[in-house]
């Protein structure tokens, strides 16, 4: 096995080369990029203190409408001291870039395409609501006005995903032929009431961030099998044993969710196999890897070996490749076209019917 040294160096190099974003240690000379958020509602809102903690942006404002939900978050960390307003103001604040949309989810997309139509750079929490023409002609306005829509996957900025992502543009793994994900937890009873909005259930609330990955890894599958579960003993209809089987042609892969699984979180994985290497990531939220090759790959041996990567922090590198979009530094990873796929893809996982839509 590598030494952790030598792993840790290789994910090093591996940042150098522009593979991996990190958030800024001193604010851009051409200023802060001016950022607003709408709504607390999603379970991913807190996010708004990483855009805080960052020289990058300037946070503005905040809107809530629901009032209850405005007063619990007044007093929060995230949230405290910040200028509450309306959508206007906020969509009409001097100088404002972009806004991160943190509503419900069922609200996801309608508060998504004003703030497009305001001509403004977006931040989309996950899923991309339950509408794909709506989603589809939110792309399309984006891309007509050369502005970022940024989906809230949590694991695009994984360190293990983007040595993965390397080891794919590389050919490190060769063919792949097999991807297998899993990503559970267990949900209390007045979250599972709250998920059983969808019929999707747990791939809809979780499987969408694995579903990311395994689209990212083979592309849109030719076609989805999904299998749908109420298997708790409790008398909600959350669908909380979810199993989707992605079928390509020179390959399978399966995403698993449940709504049950005790300590879930270190049973996160990931693994792709390829005929010339396996590469298993778990647990995803603080990842380590397990390598095997049959032949020598950069810093990595032939054989197996284990790879350990630096803390992995939440959406601090999302918002670190989001400015330097904004900036015209790069483009973005993640265009329109895989962001479409997945989440075409996400929705015959959750056994939805799929209108026809012009992609």
């Amino acid at each position: 096995m590598p030494s952790a040294h030598v792993a840790r160096r290789t994910f090093l190099a591996t940042a150098a080369a522009g593979l991996y974003t990190t958030t800024s240690a001193a604010a851009s000379p051409l200023g802060p990029i001016r950022i607003g958020q709408i709504g607390v509602g999603h379970a991913h809102a807190s996010k708004l203190s990483v855009y805080r903690n960052n020289p990058d942006y300037e946070v503005v404002g905040i809107v809530e409408p629901d009032e209850q939900l405005r007063k619990a978050a007044q007093e929060r960390d995230p949230y405290r001291d910040l200028k509450w307003m309306t959508r206007e103001e906020l969509l009409n604040t001097p100088g404002l870039q972009a806004v991160l949309v943190e509503t419900p989810v069922r609200d996801l997309l309608d508060h998504a395409a004003v703030c497009v139509a305001a001509g403004k750079h977006i931040h989309i929490d996950k899923p991309a609501g339950q509408s794909l023409p709506q989603f589809a002609a939110i792309l399309q306005a984006a891309e007509q006005q050369k502005l970022l829509v940024q989906m809230g996957y949590m694991y695009r900025y994984n360190p293990g995903i983007v040595l993965l992502r390397q080891l794919l543009r590389d050919n490190g793994l060769g063919q792949i032929f097999e991807v297998h994900a899993v990503m559970s937890k267990v949900v209390d009873a007045a979250d599972r009431i709250l998920l059983a909005e969808f019929r999707g259930g747990m791939m809809f609330e979780l499987g969408c961030h694995i579903l990311d990955l395994v689209v990212g890894i083979l592309g849109k599958p030719a076609d989805v099998t999904p299998y749908i579960r109420h298997s708790a003993p409790l008398k909600d209809n959350l669908n909380d044993n979810m199993l989707a089987v992605l079928e390509y042609s020179q390959a399978t892969a399966t995403v698993r969710t449940t709504a049950m699984e005790v300590d879930g979180f270190r049973r996160r994985h990931l693994t792709v196999c390829g005929s010339a290497g396996t590469f298993h990531l778990q647990p995803l939220d603080n990842p380590a890897a397990v390598l095997t090759l049959s032949a020598p790959y950069r810093d990595f041996k032939a054989g197996t070996q284990d790879v350990s990567f630096p803390r992995y922090i939440r959406y601090v590198d999302d918002a670190a490749d989001m400015a330097r979009i904004i900036r015209g530094e790069k483009k973005t990873d993640f265009p329109s076209a895989h962001d479409l796929a997945v989440q075409h893809t996400l929705l015959k996982a959750c056994g939805e019917k799929i209108p026809s839509i012009d992609q």
